[in-house]
């Protein structure tokens, strides 16, 4: 199966990302990126590349390289499916909000969508590559409606998950890990391992069937949560005995068969896949009346809404048990540094929990827009629009948000944040001046030896 043109449906943190590297190491490929949200594809056809909807170290360089090349950024939706060879599906699959799973399932009326459209659009034959984060089994779904279409086209569905790292996305995509393609169609699965052996050794190229393939994206996810989870509760019990977690974390992590990655103790993971994939996971264990699996890797859940609520009210415990009317300044409400994502971070649930105190917070964030934050903020309900931008006010930059704070907490692990003038921003802070780390990103002894009291995660 030759492809001469390749279509995405979705210009989101995944499509968008990946759909430019595979048009740059595939020159002869033409990819069109689509999506109804007309704002998004005019953000991704803007000629400053510094403003793209989606924040990535080096994305700009890749998208200036393929843009206009053969990488194309469209609303013409069927246009697009109608001349593809190969589709990519990459649309959000959110946790559901409503009836049966609620709170839990993913979502999956965008998958099945597109699954319609591609079914009523399509002409030839074509193959259908799962991109988007789905239960196992969603590939049936999807092959169900394109084999009722009555045209007797033949349709291929293959799972190939994404394994990026929001932050690090270009250089995952670059030099990934792996690449898995689950299929059961052996020309389909040739022609996608083709594409991605334009620059990603063969080896690194693993097939699987699709269940397994679908199976794995969750699996990896709630892995990487579980590390996150175990050493944030190891941080509580170091700060009741004594012990310092980063030492515990370095002791541990020397160990072969644990290894030192995704054990760095914080405020709480985010993003959009940990918690959603987990979710999704023990609903599919509960579904199938796996009980005790269900509850294991929920509980990797629990302790991670535990250590934002528990930093939360540590800010409060120690401004003398209330914040009143205090002003605490947020430096970083992305969910990790290197994004612009916001979705589940950590900063969202801690200045929920402190605005519920009537506290008055002060954000700054070098990559988020001031109307996301207060988006984030509105979608939980919590409390009204305008109590939320009564309390909570988006400054330009540190220093302006720190101006007259009783506390200032790091929420995200941004590099320039080390670099700031701590002096200075001792000197426009009450007094005394308490610093709640988050993130474990600054020196605690210098800060302490400057006159603040420095609180941190595990110490």
């Amino acid at each position: 199966m030759e492809i001469k043109k390749i279509t995405c449906i979705g210009a989101g943190y995944v499509g968008g990302p990946t759909m430019s590297v595979i048009a740059q190491k595939n020159p002869h490929i033409q990819v069109t990126v689509v999506d109804l949200n007309a704002q998004r594809i005019a953000d991704w056809n803007q000629e400053d590349l510094s403003l793209l909807p989606v924040y990535e170290p080096g994305l700009d360089a890749v998208v200036a390289e393929a843009r206009g090349r053969n990488l194309f950024f469209s609303t013409e939706v069927e246009k697009a499916i109608h001349e593809a060879d190969m589709i990519f599906i990459s649309v959000n699959t959110p946790t559901k909000t409503y009836g049966k799973g609620k709170g839990q399932a993913a979502d999956l009326k965008f998958i099945e969508l597109c699954a319609r459209q591609i079914a009523d659009v399509s002409e030839s034959a074509k193959i259908i590559v799962e991109k988007s984060t789905i239960p196992v089994r969603t590939a049936a779904t999807i092959k169900n409606i394109l084999d009722h279409t009555g045209k007797g086209i033949q349709f291929h569905v293959l799972s190939n998950p994404e394994f990026l790292a929001e932050g690090t996305a270009i250089a995952d995509l670059h030099n990934p890990d792996r690449i898995l393609i689950g299929g059961e169609d052996a020309d389909a699965i040739q022609a996608l391992k083709k594409i991605y052996e334009a620059w990603v050794p063969a080896e690194r190229v693993i097939s699987t069937n699709l269940w397994s393939s679908e199976l794995s994206k969750l699996v990896a996810n709630a892995f990487l949560a579980q590390r996150v989870s175990s050493i944030n509760s190891i941080s509580e019990l170091c700060e009741a005995t004594g012990a310092n977690v980063d030492e515990v974390a370095h002791a541990i992590g020397q160990d072969s068969r644990i290894g030192s990655k995704f054990l760095k103790a914080s405020v709480g993971f985010g993003g959009s896949c940990f918690q959603k994939d987990l979710l999704n996971l023990v609903y599919i264990a509960r579904s199938y009346n796996l009980h005790a699996v269900a509850d294991y890797w929920e509980q990797v859940i629990k302790i991670n809404d535990h250590q934002k609520s528990r930093f939360a009210e540590k800010i409060i415990q120690t401004m003398y048990n209330t914040v009143n009317g205090k002003k605490i300044a947020f430096l970083g409400w992305a969910f990790k540094k290197n994004t612009n994502d916001t979705r589940e971070s950590a900063a969202i649930y801690v200045a929920d929990h402190l605005l519920e105190e009537q506290a008055n917070i002060a954000v700054f964030d070098p990559k988020v827009r001031e109307e996301q934050i207060y988006e984030d903020l509105d979608y939980l309900a919590t409390r009204s629009n305008d109590e939320n931008r009564a309390l909570l006010q988006v400054q330009d930059d540190a220093y302006a948000a720190a101006d007259g704070a009783h506390g200032l907490a790091i929420l995200t692990e941004w590099d320039e944040f080390k670099e700031l003038d701590w002096a200075k921003i001792k000197t426009v802070m009450k007094k005394p001046a308490f610093i709640f780390d988050g993130r474990k990103l600054l020196d605690g002894k210098k800060l302490q030896e400057l006159g603040f009291v420095y609180y941190a995660i595990g110490e």
